[in-house]
């Protein structure tokens, strides 16, 4: 028997068929809605995560973790390897007082909502953000002045040897779009420390706060969201329309007219259209302002 067949007898062992996709199309779980096929596409639940990485560590099977897929282009070679999802399958979210206990899959909006529900303050800039919790804590998302770092106390993972860890307060090591978790581990579940507040005024906030998204962004085409980070004392989009860059187009790839620092996929785009256009795009923009800019979407 190879040692592929190995491996696949093994993956049987701890996942049942319909968390197990061969030859899967990325384009199916990206919001850029491109990307080749993984060659394994995994769907683990919360227990199975640690025997799912020993065994990618035991036969040195690449990984890629992903969530909802919102802020990631895919090659449209694809992906060799495994992708583990942490999604629906691990979504479960606990209110306790001032806290909420979340399963990494759980998607923002829904984890917003139970706050909201629960009359909790301290969420509504997230209400929006189109990705699940574990990505979120990972990269520290933001938005509208507020930071996953404001409001994370604990949070529960899984290294890529296998071994459940937790981290607290300051050891997650936030900054900006950064934390002190690697890309080979998994997060598993975060407490949120949230304060009680007025449910008619968080709705509010939180309506104001999306309706602003939706008049401010692109958000009727698939997209990574905003693509590059904001550099140091100037912010991305604007670089990019000083550069007359707004509407530029390569293939089914664009620069939005509606928000500049947001690459959008028209309806037939490639990965290498949006590689392409983005490299255009850096270049314009450091002739033009001298400004180097650097992908916040993970390539």
């Amino acid at each position: 028997m190879t040692t592929e067949k190995i491996f696949d007898e093994a993956l049987k062992n701890i996942l049942s068929e319909d968390e197990i996709l061969k030859d899967e199309p990325m384009k199916h779980h990206t919001t850029f809605r491109v990307g080749g096929p993984a060659e394994y596409y995994l769907r683990p639940k919360k227990e199975q995560v640690a025997e799912v990485l020993r065994l990618c560590f035991t036969y040195q099977k690449e990984y890629l973790i992903i969530g909802n897929g919102s802020n990631l282009l895919v090659s449209d070679k694809g992906i060799s390897g495994v992708v583990i999802e942490i999604g629906k399958q691990m979504d479960e979210i606990t209110v306790d007082g001032t806290t909420i206990y979340a399963q990494a899959g759980a998607m923002l909006s829904k984890t917003a909502h139970a706050a909201l529900e629960a009359g909790l303050t301290g969420m509504e800039f997230a209400a929006g953000i189109p990705g699940t919790l574990g990505g979120a804590v990972r990269m520290n998302a933001g938005a509208y002045g507020g930071t996953f770092a404001d409001i994370v106390s604990e949070t529960t993972y899984v290294d890529q040897n296998g071994n459940i860890k937790t981290v607290k307060g300051k050891e997650h090591d936030f900054g900006y779009r950064h934390s002190c978790f690697s890309d080979s581990d998994i997060i598993c579940e975060t407490r949120l420390m949230l304060r009680d507040g007025d449910r008619e005024k968080i709705k509010s906030e939180m309506q104001i706060l999306i309706e602003k998204r939706k008049t401010s962004q692109p958000l009727e085409f698939p997209s990574a969201g905003s693509f590059f980070k904001r550099p140091e004392g100037y912010f991305a989009g604007k670089l990019i329309m000083d550069a007359g860059l707004r509407g530029f187009q390569v293939g089914g790839a664009q620069v939005s007219e509606k928000h500049c620092g947001f690459v959008i996929n028209t309806g037939d785009a490639t990965a290498e259209d949006v590689t392409e256009l983005i490299r255009q795009v850096a270049e314009r923009v450091k002739a033009q302002s001298g400004v180097t800019l650097a992908p916040e979407v993970k390539l």
